[in-house]
């Protein structure tokens, strides 16, 4: 008997308010342990994404990572016996003497494609609040940059800021100003392809900015302007504030397709005139496939100081939300 209550004892144990609780069979824990039917459910739908970041995302990370630590050539990726230089790359890219205008040239272009981006897709979002007539066909209309392929946008703009026969130089020619060699003259290749990419941002940020002041009540409007508020200080007291998360996400979003835009500065001016519009994105695809002697190395470690700026940038933004959450 005092055998039987011993070991009742061991099975039983003392809730937080000093209650006895009978500890659960063996049976009880093996069934609890086993994944449920809706588990492997859940993991079922999991795996397809978990598969497609680890291919696409993972993978590459890795072999980037992997080509900037070793000495590549095309002999290598053959035979696969790159050895292996640590941060030898690294190195020679910031000796390289475009490293210093590349990174300039890829400060200037995403901090200033940013600011009129958001300012005009902002402007936009607040005009075609007003729901006036041909508000829905004309946002409609403004869509057609975002939508067109990126070699039709940029060549499109190739030939319209073609010196010669380019139609911007005839308007200047029509209004009296001599024409400008916007592709060809190394004071204007960087502003040539930073008007196009802001053009083919713009409707990116009206969609997202015009979503998120749909959310905003209208009844706020109303009592600010029952008040007295003038359409300046509903917009700089009611419209702005509200906006931050959404202008948060837009921005963010916003600098890292920026600062990996290839495309239209390849198209455009290759990154010349004499590097003069060359930024990080150019610079690694030349450094690893527009050589006869392609250097693998340096070009993965451009690109790799392209995805801890995305990342910093990332982390900054992470945080920053926090701190809006927990205030």
């Amino acid at each position: 008997m005092k055998h039987t209550t011993q070991l009742s004892d061991r099975r039983s144990a003392r809730d937080g308010n000093g209650a006895a609780t009978a500890a659960p069979p063996p049976a009880a824990v093996r069934a609890r342990r086993r994944p449920t039917s809706q588990q492997w459910a859940a993991w079922a739908f999991l795996a397809p994404v978990t598969l497609y970041l680890v291919l696409f995302y993972a993978y590459p990370l890795y072999r980037n990572l992997d080509l900037s630590l070793r000495n590549y050539t095309v002999r290598s990726f053959v035979q696969g016996d790159a050895p292996f230089t640590g941060l030898a790359n690294y190195r020679t890219v910031f000796d390289d003497p475009t490293f210093a205008p590349a990174l300039i040239h890829t400060v200037v272009f995403t901090a200033v494609c940013l600011v009129f981006q958001y300012a005009i897709g902002l402007a936009l979002a607040v005009f075609f609040h007003q729901h006036f007539r041909l508000s829905a066909t004309l946002r409609a209309l403004f869509l057609v940059p975002w939508l067109l392929p990126l070699i039709v946008s940029a060549s499109t703009w190739s030939w319209m800021l073609n010196s010669e026969s380019g139609v911007v130089n005839a308007l200047l020619s029509a209004v009296g100003i001599g024409p400008v060699n916007w592709l060809t003259s190394p004071s204007w290749s960087l502003a040539s392809v930073i008007i196009a990419n802001i053009w083919i941002g713009v409707p990116f940020n009206l969609v997202v900015l015009y979503s998120g002041l749909q959310s905003i009540p209208g009844s706020l409007y109303e009592a600010a302007a029952l008040d007295g508020a003038g359409a300046w200080q509903r917009f700089w007291r009611i419209t702005f504030p509200l906006l931050r998360p959404v202008s948060a996400i837009t921005l963010l979003l916003g600098l890292v397709y920026t600062l990996k835009v290839f495309d239209i500065i390849w198209i455009m001016t290759r990154g010349g005139p004499a590097d003069s519009s060359t930024t990080f994105a150019t610079w690694s695809y030349q450094l690893g496939f527009g050589n006869l002697l392609p250097a693998f190395g340096p070009g993965a470690a451009v690109g790799n100081l392209l995805v801890v700026a995305a990342l910093v940038f990332g982390l900054v933004y992470v945080r920053v939300q926090r701190k809006q959450a927990v205030s």
